[in-house]
């Protein structure tokens, strides 16, 4: 572990850690304001300065920070060091728009990898583990950061990126991988490889550290079925450092932040009033530790929850929930609000695979509402008479949960193109126009 490691700080009592945030946000609003102009900026409209900034406390005076900022700003308007001093740049994937570049030190990079160490030895990662990262490298942070948590806790680290499942499958038995780091919807696929191939007892996987898209329970439970391993959740975004900004641990009731470096808060996505623990808003956070890409009350647009309830593990880090969908891309169809991971729920229920798409398009000024659904193998075999039926069942599934009709398309196994990074679950042509 390099010196900047302080595996104390997890279990940190509640005084110790808001002492350091209070020391690390009064120096962090001086470095933005020192060297941001735009935030200076915004902070200046706001009737603010530095002084105005001297504990948690005062943290929702300061601006908020969007997506669309990073945008008017890209790509060095919010850069907070000589660039000279930056040594990594990551972007995000521009699923929902222009890509958006931020900027690591060398620090920056060191503190993000303890991070990602803290998530592996969380599901139990020693130096004795193969740590299989399958995770897309490049501008991606997926791959790099798990790749350099997964040297400081000591692994044996395969730095696979994503694709060739071949081959992924292949070193995974003859090397005895036992964690696996990759999105959900791609470990969903390892699995459904392995199953077909017949070398599921190959496999020594012990645990899945899965994030980079939103996924659900009965996602997890399917795909610790397949690969025969425990499933753990890990939280990051590119804008503010990449996976490990939160992860799971043993008790999988919430990921723990790492609060000694980002602050967490949940504001009422309409108001950006802060919510109390408990309620569920729009997840803001405030890095106090980053030197290059420093974000003050970024604006995530996830929603979930804050508890602090005590934790078995032992870690006394706040915990958010699991993303319960995203106050930017919740999809109003027909006036009537829907959540992908709705669907996900209803399709596992009934049997399908996590396999689908949801197209939404406008015709005469109504809008139309399809989903693309995989059948699993023996569905496909059966007669169209059953098959049918099952289709009939899940749309009124369907309705049941979201309270409006979606039009149904069964597919054939494997017709719908699978994801090495982000699954692309929804295309909304309502957009395009």
């Amino acid at each position: 572990m390099t010196k900047y490691y302080q595996p104390e700080i997890e279990c940190a009592s509640r005084e110790e850690i808001l002492a350091l945030q209070n020391e690390r946000l009064v120096k962090q609003v001086q470095h933005v304001w020192d060297n941001v102009p735009y935030y200076r900026k915004k902070m200046e409209e706001k009737g603010l300065t530095p002084a105005d900034i001297q504990s948690v406390d005062d943290l929702h005076k300061l601006p908020f920070l969007t997506k669309d900022d990073l945008r008017e700003c890209s790509p060095y308007g919010l850069l907070a060091k000589p660039l000279k001093d930056c040594v990594r740049i990551p972007s995000t994937s521009g699923t929902t728009g222009k890509r958006v570049v931020a900027f690591y030190t060398q620090h920056d990079i060191d503190l993000w990898e303890e991070c990602c160490a803290r998530a592996i030895m969380a599901v139990g990662g020693t130096n004795e583990d193969v740590c299989h990262v399958s995770y897309g490298y490049g501008l991606f942070t997926g791959g790099p950061g798990l790749n350099g948590g997964s040297h400081k806790v000591g692994c044996l680290t395969l730095p696979m990126s994503s694709g060739n499942t071949d081959r992924q499958l292949q070193f995974m038995c003859d090397l005895g991988s036992t964690i696996l780091c990759c999105t959900p919807s791609y470990a969903a696929y390892l699995g459904e490889t392995a199953i077909e191939k017949g070398i599921q007892d190959q496999l020594k996987l012990k645990a899945g550290i899965f994030g980079a898209e939103a996924w659900t329970e009965e996602m997890r439970r399917d795909i610790e079925k397949k690969l025969g391993l425990k499933a753990y959740d890990i939280y990051g975004l590119t804008e503010i450092s990449g996976p490990g900004v939160s992860f799971e641990c043993e008790e999988q009731t919430g990921m723990h932040i790492n609060e000694d470096h980002f602050i967490a808060e949940i504001i009422n996505p309409e108001t950006g009033e802060v919510l109390p623990e408990g309620e569920k808003g729009e997840l803001v956070f405030t890095s106090i530790t980053k030197e290059a890409f420093p974000l003050l009350r970024y604006r995530t647009r996830d929603i979930c929850v804050l508890s602090r309830k005590k934790c078995s593990c032992g870690r006394t880090h706040v915990k958010m929930s699991k993303p319960m969908g995203r106050s930017d891309d919740m999809l109003i169809i027909k006036g009537v609000n829907v959540f992908p991971s709705q669907i996900e729920t209803v399709l596992l229920e009934q049997g399908f695979p996590p396999n689908y798409q949801i197209i939404v398009d406008r015709v005469n000024n109504t809008d139309t509402f399809d989903i693309n659904v995989e059948m699993p193998p023996e569905m496909f075999s059966d007669t169209v008479r059953d098959v049918t039926a099952k289709e009939k069942e899940l749309v009124a599934a369907l309705k049941a949960m979201l309270g409006i009709v979606a039009k149904v398309h069964l597919m054939a196994p494997k017709s719908i193109q699978r994801s090495e990074g982000k699954a692309v679950r929804v295309i909304d042509k309502r957009k395009m126009y």
